[in-house]
């Protein structure tokens, strides 16, 4: 059975002292995951450090999980490719915590 494309709004904060996906911040392209990274914002590092921490914390292949919006900005568009059903509700309970509405 085939998923459809999921888009994921991100709130990037890079340098952070360890890496964590979870949290909520009311961003441009609405409410956002906030995607904490250890690399630096130079060169595309933290974005791809989002990217990869995304698709770890969401259980999905990184090559499926591509930037569309933000290369330059901490708040990024991500789209995952062929997501399956139940990925919609796994980022809203990363951005609302378990038990959350």
């Amino acid at each position: 059975m085939q998923g459809m494309d999921l888009s994921v709004p991100v709130r990037v904060k890079p340098g952070a002292s360890r890496a964590r996906v979870g949290g909520r911040h009311d961003g441009p392209h609405g409410p956002a995951l906030v995607v904490a990274v250890t690399a630096p914002p130079v060169d595309g590092r933290a974005t791809e450090a989002a990217r990869r921490a995304l698709a770890g914390a969401l259980g999905v292949r990184p090559a499926s999980v591509s930037l569309r919006l933000g290369a330059a900005g901490r708040d990024k568009l991500f789209l995952i490719e062929d997501a399956p059903g139940a990925l919609a509700e796994t980022v809203r309970a990363l951005m609302h915590g378990p038990g959350s509405p």
